[in-house]
């Protein structure tokens, strides 16, 4: 069976974005080492499952970079990996995908996630998508979380998981730190 793994920028405070979902902490701590591990981790996955914004961002930036001669090489080959790989947007409003090799749920129903779990292939790549996390971690259906810790503290914004419906145990897996401060912290599912 294939592991769905979220993956999440995130504040010491908790938050995967600021109070109107600005996400401009991000970037004075973005490094090699975190472009680095994005492209090891999408070349693990074949399929991304994503919340309407996320989906929203991530179609409007990523289909036109490989052709962009503005931007660095690794980030070409990283949007190719991208868009190469199938799309499951979790969304009511999205009905005419514009990017390629994607399919739309209008809801997380458990007997869908799981039927895509159970195809053949590599690992589901959940990015961001807040919403989204909490009610894939609700169904117990996350094998594995990644969370990329940021030195900086918000004081409010979007919670990564706020309003869950009950206490989620996670099993610590790793820490990597990153030159640039942030850490990459691994928690896995507990069984049961």
């Amino acid at each position: 069976m294939r592991k769905i793994v979220v993956t999440a920028w995130v504040t010491l405070d908790g938050f995967v974005a600021g109070p109107a979902g600005e996400m401009d902490f991000v970037g004075p701590f973005y490094d090699e080492a975190m472009g680095q591990y994005e492209t090891d981790l999408v070349r693990g996955g074949d399929t991304l499952l994503l919340g309407r914004r996320t989906y929203d961002s991530f179609a409007g930036a990523w289909p036109s970079v490989p052709d962009n001669p503005d931007v660095s090489e690794p980030e070409r080959v990283y949007a190719r990996l991208l868009n190469a790989m199938r799309k499951v947007v979790v969304s009511t409003t999205v009905t005419e995908p514009s990017w390629e090799h994607t399919d739309v749920l209008t809801d997380v129903r458990r007997a869908e996630i799981e039927q895509l779990k159970a195809e053949p292939g590599r690992d589901i790549i959940v990015y961001g998508s807040a919403s989204l996390v909490r009610q894939l971690t609700d169904l117990g259906l996350v094998d594995e979380y990644h969370l990329l810790l940021h030195p900086v503290a918000l004081g409010a914004g979007l919670p990564l998981f706020g309003a869950l419906s009950a206490p989620t145990d996670l099993a610590f897996h790793s820490a990597t730190p990153h030159p640039s401060g942030v850490v990459k912290l691994v928690y896995t599912a507990k069984p049961g």
